[in-house]
This record gives C-alpha cells, sequence and structure tokens, in this order.
C-alpha cells in the first residue's frame, strides 16, 4: 500500500514543540469490529449464508469467492463506511483481513462486480437472509406476540436510475419501498424496493397478506397486530386481519362525515383552563362507502393552549372491541418508535444509498443494508446490557467498533492491542464475554 506522508507542526502548545504525522505504522481504526466477528460466528452466520445464497460464478480466475466480497461489505457497513472507494483504504486493514480470514480484500472495482453480478433472485436471497436473522430472535425469545408495523418511505436519486420516479407523497425522485419492523424490537421483518410512481397503498393489501402468511405460520396460536397510517387504510387490509383474526389499528384520513361527527361531540365547559392544552375521546361505529360491514372508529379532538376552539381531529380504525379510545390511541402512537427504526436504517446503514443506474443493483444495496441492520439489532437483544440494548449504531461505532488498536503476530498466535485509556473498556469487555457465553 503506498501513501503519502504528511507531517504538520501544530501550535496550540506555546511551550512545547509538537507534530503530528501519519508515520505510526499499521494501526486500525476498528479494533472493535472483532465484537461483530466472534458474534457472526457465534450465531453460525457463514452457515447461513451456505445455505440461503448461490449466486453464479462464470470467473475462471478469482481471488474472491462471492460470498466473501459479500461479507465484506457488511462488514464495511456495520463500521460505518458508506462510500464504494472506501474498500480501496479498508482492504488493507489488518484487522478487517483477520476478522474476515482473507490475507487479502477486495477493492472498490470488485465490489461493483459483485454488485452488478447480483440478479433479482440473489437479492431475495439476501433479504431472506435479513428475514432469517430476525427470525433467530423471534425463535430464542419463544415470542407469541407480534406487532408488525407497515410503511413505506423514499429513498431519494439524483441521476438517471433505472426505475426512479417522481414521488408526489414526499415531492421528490426516487424509489418507494415497503418496509415492515417489528414494533417491539425495531427488528426490520421485510424492506422491499419499489418505483417512485407507487403508491403507499399500491398493492399494500397483497404485502400485508404475505407477511401474515409467514408470520401466522410460527405457531398455531401467535398473536399479531397490525399498525399502519392512512395510506394502509384499505378495506381489503380490515378484511384480512378480520378474516385471521388479526388485531389492527390504522389511521384513518379525515372526511366531512368523521369531521361533522367529532365537532358534534366536544364538549365546552365553564370550568376549562384554556392555557392549557385539552384532549378529548370518543368512539363511534362508522361505515364508509367502500367497506362491507360498520367497524370501531376511535376519535382524538384537541384544542390548543391559549386557543379557544377544537382544532385537531384525528380517527383511527380498530378491530379491538374491549379498548377505550385513549388506550387504541396510545397503542398507535407507539408506531412512532418505527420513524426512527426507519431513519436509522437509513441513515446509520446507507439504505437510501441508490448510486447505482440498475435497479436490481440498488435493490441489492437495500437488501444488504436491511441485513446489516438486522446483525446489529439481533446482536444488541442478545448480546448487550439492558442499559444498552436501546443504543443506536452511531452510538455503537463510538463506544465499541471505532476503538484504536495494534496487532502483532508471533507465529500462529496473533494479539490485538487496544489502548488503556478506553473510556467504554468495561463496556467492551462485558459485552464480549456476554458473545462468548452465547449458546444458540
Amino acid at each position: 500500500m503506498s501513501f503519502t506522508l504528511q507531517q504538520k507542526p501544530l501550535m496550540f502548545n506555546s511551550q512545547k514543540k509538537i507534530s503530528i504525522a501519519n508515520d505510526g505504522g499499521a494501526l486500525t481504526n476498528d479494533a472493535g469490529m472483532v465484537l461483530v466477528a466472534e458474534f457472526l460466528k457465534k450465531i453460525h452466520f457463514d452457515q447461513l449464508l451456505n445455505e440461503r445464497i448461490y449466486i453464479n460464478d462464470g470467473r475462471k480466475f478469482s481471488h474472491h469467492s462471492w460470498l466473501e466480497i459479500l461479507k465484506q461489505w457488511l462488514y464495511q457497513l456495520i463500521a460505518g463506511y458508506s462510500r464504494d472507494r472506501d474498500a480501496n483504504k479498508v482492504q488493507y486493514d489488518r484487522l478487517f483481513q483477520e476478522a474476515l480470514q482473507q490475507e487479502n480484500l477486495s477493492s472498490q472495482s470488485m465490489l461493483s462486480t459483485f454488485l452488478h453480478t447480483l440478479t433479482t433472485e440473489n437479492v431475495s436471497q439476501l433479504s431472506q437472509v435479513a428475514k432469517d436473522l430476525a427470525d433467530l430472535w423471534l425463535d430464542h425469545d419463544n415470542t407469541q406476540h407480534l406487532v408488525l408495523d407497515f410503511d413505506s418511505t423514499a429513498c431519494p436519486t439524483y441521476e438517471e436510475q433505472e426505475e426512479a420516479e417522481f414521488i408526489y407523497h414526499y415531492g421528490i425522485n426516487g424509489y418507494h419501498p415497503f418496509v415492515t419492523f417489528e414494533g417491539l424490537t425495531g427488528l426490520a421483518l421485510d424492506v422491499r424496493h419499489r418505483h417512485g410512481k407507487s403508491y403507499t397503498s399500491t398493492h399494500a393489501e397483497d404485502y400485508l397478506e404475505e407477511m401474515l402468511d409467514r408470520y401466522q405460520q410460527r405457531s398455531s396460536d401467535p398473536l399479531i397486530m397490525v399498525r399502519g397510517d392512512s395510506g394502509f387504510a384499505k378495506p381489503e387490509i380490515f378484511s384480512h386481519c378480520e378474516d385471521r383474526q388479526v388485531r389492527y389499528v390504522i389511521k384513518l384520513k379525515s372526511n366531512a362525515r368523521l369531521l361533522d361527527h367529532i365537532q358534534h361531540q366536544v364538549l365546552y365547559q365553564d370550568d376549562t383552563d384554556y392555557t392549557k392544552t385539552e384532549q378529548q375521546y370518543f368512539l363511534m361505529d362508522y361505515r364508509a362507502n367502500k367497506w362491507r360491514q360498520s367497524r370501531r372508529v376511535a376519535m382524538k379532538a384537541t384544542r390548543l393552549a391559549g386557543s379557544l376552539l377544537f382544532s385537531d381531529f384525528q380517527f383511527i380504525v380498530t378491530n379491538f372491541e374491549n379498548l377505550d379510545p385513549k388506550t387504541i390511541f396510545q397503542l398507535y402512537q407507539k408506531r412512532g418508535n418505527m420513524e426512527n427504526f426507519i431513519k436509522e436504517m437509513k441513515g446509520g446503514f446507507f439504505a437510501e444509498k441508490t448510486d447505482s443506474a440498475s435497479f436490481t443493483a440498488n435493490q441489492a444495496r437495500l437488501a444488504l443494508s436491511f441485513m446489516a441492520y438486522n446483525i446489529i439489532h439481533l446482536m444488541k437483544h442478545l448480546t448487550f446490557p439492558s442499559t444498552e440494548k436501546a443504543t443506536v449504531i452511531d452510538t455503537i461505532r463510538f463506544k465499541l467498533f471505532h476503538i484504536a488498536g495494534r496487532m502483532t503476530a508471533h507465529a500462529r498466535q496473533i494479539q490485538i492491542h487496544l489502548s488503556n485509556t478506553n473510556v467504554y473498556d468495561t463496556l467492551f469487555w462485558d459485552v464480549l464475554a456476554r458473545i462468548q457465553r452465547l449458546n444458540l
């Protein structure tokens, strides 16, 4: 590896002559990534890849298998290296070489070749591995309770990417994928690219039915709740849930009938303190024109502090029979965590990166981010202390992964030397011990 030697004097200390240079030798910035390597070994990740993924290899000569390149891509995403060209530096990092058990890693050009070799079938295989990682936690926890939070999001594009269209809801050009998270854990259950022309509701009922097929088969009597915003307020979705005895809380768009009803329900009392925000809750049986039957609708009216009139009205349709309207809204409002999950996958694992011209290549990028996201969320749930389980990836990198280290080799033994002034040293050794005790 060649590099330009840099050396500069520093001026901040007038009492001493201090200079800085990049001649410190082959140090690593990512010594904490050994935690990821140790964890993937414990969950038999290589075996999972070999069982799930087959990528046709027509190359006559190759230094790296496709699965080796796939793992390097995942490690780079987890470590926070979002640019493809970062591989040109990472490939010389001794820590990454040892973690991936490869003497030489792939450059940017090889990662690009890998990405454009993948087919639509391969994308499905990558997504299946990510789903298997979520299932690993569900099996370990033996849970019968699932909260399926459905949504769509935007992945912006900036050039002439295939299948990119103007998304009216977001006012940008890009893709409009479906996403589903498990609301109690934050694990991603499915992430699926769609072209930009798709509305949130386009084929939403088919998507829901596919998800219910998958998760109702996991046990004889699972307790599943579906949450979604008004883009999922379709009678076909309500019917799917009712026919399968699945509970749902889904937001409704307001309309003249709903507004007229709630405005006749709100109470203005003589002892009202108008300096404070006030909320009132109601229930009604409601049947829209396209519904085959009446359904329960919870309603919330809000009067803001300093205002004389109620001006904000919200509506949720549900098939919960014995819950009061305030509780129904509280159930729905917990869906707000999903926005944080989406934000972390897009910002923390670069799921909205759409650098490739090909739609399939961009689908593959999303699937790889989906997989990396679930690796870390599974790792958190299985091995982090309770005080750290809600930690987001940026903080995990700061506390655990981005640790300066030096590696030495003697015969067949390799030693990784970490700083003894690491502020989060106790957490690092605690997580490592928890990983090594893991028995799945």
